[in-house]
Parts: structure tokens; C-alpha cells; sequence
């Protein structure tokens, strides 16, 4: 499990990079809360993201099935 501590860097590197996006919205119950949503150029980061993980993915499964065949 990740903590908070440690998402909220991550996510204000995201939005420095122009991947997300945030909205502050003030709230009735406490201090005001930080929305994010992911920005058009943060859709196209994670489609190249997605292609490279199916890749190495693939690549590691057929290197594991080459190996159980020895």
C-alpha cells in the first residue's frame, strides 16, 4: 500500500509535467480538497505506457515459457 506521504509528490510530478491536472474545491467538512484528472497529453503518455508494458510483457512471458520447455 502506498501512503500519502509518498502520492502526493507523485502526483504534483505528474501535474508539473502537464500529465494531470488539479482543482481546488473548498469543503464543508474540512480543509479544501485537491482534485486531479488526467490532461489529453497524460492520456497519450499512458497509451505509450500501455504498448511498452504489453511489449516487455510479452517478452518476459515467452522468456519464462522458453525456460519451463529446458
Amino acid at each position: 500500500m502506498m501512503k500519502q506521504g509518498a502520492l502526493y509528490p507523485v502526483l504534483r510530478s505528474l501535474e508539473n509535467s502537464g500529465l494531470l491536472a488539479s482543482r481546488v474545491e473548498p469543503s464543508v467538512t474540512g480543509p479544501p480538497r485537491r482534485y486531479y484528472s488526467i490532461t489529453e497529453s497524460g492520456r497519450e503518455t499512458l497509451a505509450g505506457w500501455k504498448e511498452l508494458w504489453k511489449t516487455t510483457k510479452t517478452f518476459v512471458d515467452e522468456t519464462l515459457k522458453g525456460n519451463a520447455h529446458e
